[in-house]
């Protein structure tokens, strides 16, 4: 996974944002199905989740580099 650059374009931190969306959904959808079919290969299911983890947190800070402080102006 690339590192977040604070001097790229916001329409490039936006293409960014919705990929690792995209990535977040995938992974939620196969955590679900490996924790519905046995046998469980919990070491994968770990590491699923942690990557999961991980990319929520680049979305977040995706998220407040292209809006820093939505009620900042209100």
């Amino acid at each position: 996974m690339e590192p977040i650059d604070a001097t790229d374009t916001p329409e490039a931190l936006l293409t960014r944002l919705i990929d690792l969306r995209t990535e977040h959904r995938d992974l939620d959808e196969a955590i679900g199905r490996l924790t519905q079919s046995p046998p469980d290969d919990q070491l994968l299911l770990r590491r699923l989740k942690k990557r999961k983890l991980l990319i929520k947190d680049r979305i977040f800070a995706l998220e407040r580099m292209l809006d820093p402080d939505p009620d900042e102006y209100a």
